[in-house]
């Protein structure tokens, strides 16, 4: 496990409510609606940078740009796919534009993220914290038992090390209804493909331009 758990204490921990806050939502397909949408009924004011605007964005949510909406955000969290575009995205200029402070969490792609940027802004304190479910080498660590080893790989064991960090290592969609759902969508998307029918879940790559 890579979860830090923390005895109880009494005083104050200085954290702040939700409430109220700007949650900055990067990419506002269906995760990132379905984030909205919750992150609303508790109480958070909504932006939201996204590559592709259908015109039936949730009317809670202020549709801006990405440099405004680091700039703005108390928290920001990612949900867009792993394209060109993204991987790597979240690097020191991006971080160098959000808010001092700010809440940082990623349960998109790993790759999409500078983990070294991102460990040093938590270390130097520009972030406040950081949720990750993903890990750009995840799979050399997420899927089996290590408790007993030692990681090597020195930006990971920084952020594990870090209390105002949690990695729920790819882990937090695990429950019995979520893999039902993921072997339906999978099963009706090849057999779509296969009848030649349009594909509800299919994401496009840009075309080059020649």
């Amino acid at each position: 496990k890579v979860n830090r758990v923390k005895k109880f204490c009494g005083y104050p921990s200085g954290d702040s409510e939700i409430l109220y806050l700007l949650l900055g939502i990067f990419g506002l397909g269906k995760i990132g609606r379905a984030v909205a949408e919750k992150a609303k009924a508790f109480g958070m004011n909504i932006v939201a940078y996204t590559h592709r605007i259908h015109g039936d964005e949730p009317e809670y949510v202020k549709l801006v740009g990405l440099d405004e909406m680091l700039k703005m955000s108390d928290v920001v969290s990612m949900h867009c796919p792993l394209t060109p575009e993204t991987e790597g995205i979240v690097n020191e200029e991006f971080i160098d534009k959000m808010k001092d402070g700010a809440y940082f969490i990623n349960t998109s792609r790993g790759t999409v993220v500078n983990e070294k940027a991102l460990a040093d802004a938590l270390n130097s304190g520009k972030l406040g914290g950081a949720g990750l479910d993903v890990y750009e080498e995840e799979s050399e660590f997420f899927y089996e038992d290590l408790s007993e080893s030692i990681l090597k790989d020195d930006v990971l064991s920084r952020l594990i090390m870090m209390p105002n960090v949690l990695i729920t290592s790819h882990q937090a969609f695990l429950t019995k209804e979520a893999l039902r759902r993921i072997a339906e969508i999978t099963l009706g998307n090849i057999r779509a493909f296969a009848d030649g029918k349009t594909l509800e879940n299919e994401i496009a790559a840009k075309k080059k331009s020649k």
